[in-house]
């Protein structure tokens, strides 16, 4: 029997860079609350919000993603031919096709790189970071460039008191290669799509025929979320511990995605976190920014020298489908 050639494992991967990208334009409570009943005394108890970004019009999500993906190609000193892949996170990009990533992929010079957008909502970061890893692990590719890059305004009613508050726009990226020991543990990753209308747009995409759709944005029931955040948060973030081989002492940090200061909070204490271990609270000045929030936790927390390279750090993920995912990482 003719057997395959199949390409030459590796023992490991990690991250080798990692890049973001904010948009210029700052948007304090006060703003917000000029179109809706509430305060900015009320978001920052219900949310820890202060402040967010908005992207303007020549900020996309392709433009943010490939800034971001640069200053990570920069920091790992990865050239574009090493590329085999890019990754893109997002549920804000408003085409359905083409996708976003061969785009991105065109502009950063990997022309001969796969590209594939990943629509897991607020756990793309860690479902693309988890594909990453096994695409280099198993030969695929040499490198891979994982980008989370959202514009949460365009789906966003600005009006609605439940989420206008919550979320901003932004990129983060990082590129993960080739690790003589693993830098990137397994991931544990899983959907309730039985729960899917909890975060969900308002109207689907019209029927052949009909005229475009116009003002479908995000809605969420937002106490039930909470809930379900706060019990799926600590069950996959031990399970993740358990199969990298580490106790939740070991961890240097603990990035969750940035959806609420209240949820980071209450997971944070569910896990009995060690005092040493540092607590990514990027959404106090970037809001919710979906899969972009774990990559821009993460480099305000090296970028500010909060933490070291080397450490291990927790990831998770939580959002829409109902989807999530957690996998502990050493930093760049």
């Amino acid at each position: 029997m003719t057997r395959l050639r199949l390409p030459d494992p590796h023992p490991g991967s990690r991250i080798l860079g990692i890049g973001v990208y904010r948009p210029a334009r700052v948007v304090t409570n006060d703003e917000i609350c000029a179109r809706i009943d509430s305060s900015d005394e009320w978001i920052r108890r219900r949310s820890g919000i202060v402040s967010r970004r908005f992207a303007g019009p020549d900020e996309t999500v392709i433009t943010m993603a490939v800034e971001a993906a640069r200053k990570a190609m920069a920091q790992a000193g990865t050239d574009p031919d090493e590329i085999g892949m890019v990754l893109v996170a997002t549920m804000s990009f408003l085409e359905q096709s083409p996708a976003a990533a061969p785009r991105v992929a065109h502009q950063l010079g990997a022309r001969a790189a796969a590209g594939l957008d990943i629509g897991a909502a607020c756990s793309g970061f860690c479902y693309a970071l988890g594909l990453a890893d096994s695409l280099v692990r198993s030969g695929d590719a040499r490198a891979v460039v994982v980008v989370g890059s959202e514009r949460m305004s365009d789906i966003v009613d600005p009006r609605d008191r439940g989420t206008a508050f919550l979320f901003g726009d932004g990129a983060g990226a990082v590129v993960v290669g080739r690790s003589d020991t693993p830098g990137i543990g397994p991931v544990v990753w899983g959907s309730e799509g039985a729960r899917h209308h909890m975060i969900a747009h308002d109207r689907a995409w019209p029927a052949v025929g009909e005229t475009p759709r116009a003002g479908a944005v995000l809605r969420m029931a937002g106490p039930e979320v909470f809930r379900w955040a706060t019990r799926v948060m600590p069950e996959v973030s031990r399970e993740a511990l358990r199969r990298a081989g580490l106790d939740v002492h070991e961890l240097a940090a603990f990035i969750p995605h940035q959806a609420n200061a209240r949820i980071v909070d209450a997971a944070a204490r569910s896990l009995g976190l060690a005092p040493h271990t540092v607590v990514a609270r990027d959404v106090v000045t970037s809001g919710n920014t979906s899969a972009a929030s774990i990559p821009l936790a993460m480099e305000e927390l090296l970028a500010r020298g909060t933490l070291a390279g080397g450490g291990p750090a927790l990831l998770v993920g939580f959002g829409a489908g109902l989807t999530h995912a957690a996998q502990v990482v050493t930093l760049p």
